[in-house]
């Protein structure tokens, strides 16, 4: 397919992320960068890079953003407080990748370099712009500036980061994905600004990176589907939950043409599971439901990835290591799946 900066088009080919690998969602509880990086690369089938907001509330998803802002101060456990007039300037935003908001995607560059990992794929995730704007609200902005600056302010931090990516691995293909956790309260009549005006904030936010990049939005919670897809993402990041085969027609549509879809498996509330089992079985039982309603069971898993359902930062590390060595488990299951159907295809 010919490249392009048309992000409701561009579709990733699914032999480079797809198949069943496994990949983190962001945050992991490290303290140490390093260690953090050396779990990114050792626990996930793509390298994913972390954010670590226990080792500091700078890598928490909105004052990562917002550092950087004009007008924007913090407090010591993530607060925010903003000034109006000075968050309107359109030229001061800046990206410090060598400050504190971005440890983890430092020692994760030192990292790739030293084992050589150039021209293998690797994800990284940023809070999308409607999450952002919603945050801004609530800090002081009136919507129109709100939401206005948050899209800046990503586009700003995303270009930024693509770029540090890729000097450090000038060959490696990189997936971007966008955290909008607020788009689970995008249908209600309270929410801030119309599903239309979110998804072309979504959509203006992707649009900034490289044609290569794969572009892609996480949401954990119980998203309107089909908005979700109208901001034009090459993969979505979802909860494996019964309710989305409710969404099969628009699911069946996106994966004919090529669309990836990233299952998150772990729920993240709840007894922390021994094995794959249950949510092997979950996802399952979902994929069966949803080839009943006409998705196609080979594009299923070939064209999945496998996640926690959200970041792994709230547990410990070894707690947060045993998730995501269920999640490569399931993972493999998925994979096995896949290239028993590549088989029986001949493909």
């Amino acid at each position: 397919m010919t490249e392009t900066n048309d992000v409701r088009t561009e579709r990733p080919v699914a032999a480079v992320f797809g198949n069943g690998q496994s990949l983190g969602v962001g945050s992991l509880p490290h303290r140490d960068a390093q260690a953090a990086a050396s779990f990114a690369f050792g626990e996930f089938g793509v390298a994913t890079v972390p954010a670590l907001p226990r080792r500091s509330p700078a890598e928490s998803m909105i004052v990562q953003a917002l550092l950087g802002m004009p007008g924007v101060s913090t407090g010591p456990y993530g607060s925010i407080a903003v000034d109006p007039a000075r968050a309107a300037d359109d030229a001061a935003i800046e990206t410090d990748l060598g400050g504190d908001a971005f440890v983890g995607l430092d020692a994760f560059c030192d990292l790739a370099r030293r084992l050589g990992h150039d021209g293998s794929p690797v994800k990284w995730q940023f809070v999308g712009p409607v999450t952002l704007g919603v945050a801004l609200r609530r800090a002081g902005l009136d919507e129109e500036q709100a939401f206005e600056v948050a899209l800046r302010t990503v586009r700003e931090h995303l270009t930024a980061m693509s770029s540090a990516l890729g000097d450090a691995l000038p060959a490696s293909p990189q997936m971007v994905v966008l955290d909008e956790p607020a788009l689970d309260e995008l249908m209600s009549e309270e929410f801030p600004v119309p599903p239309d005006e979110a998804v072309d904030k979504i959509s203006g936010a992707m649009a900034v990176l490289p044609a290569a990049t794969v572009r892609g939005v996480h949401c954990s919670g119980a998203v309107d589907l089909a908005t979700m897809l109208s901001s034009g993402p090459s993969v979505i990041s979802i909860a494996a939950e019964p309710r989305v085969a409710e969404w099969a027609g628009y699911l069946a549509r996106y994966l004919d043409e090529g669309g990836l879809v990233a299952w998150g498996v772990l729920p993240s509330g709840g007894p922390v599971p021994m094995s794959a089992g249950r949510a092997w079985r979950r996802l399952s039982d979902l994929w069966c439901d949803l080839v009943q309603r006409g998705c196609d069971p080979v594009r299923l898993r070939r064209q999945a990835m496998i996640t926690p359902t959200t970041g792994l930062g709230s547990h410990s590390v070894s707690v947060a290591r045993r998730l995501a060595r269920i999640t490569a488990d399931v993972a493999k299951q998925v994979a096995d799946q896949a290239n028993a159907t590549r088989f029986a295809l001949g493909a």
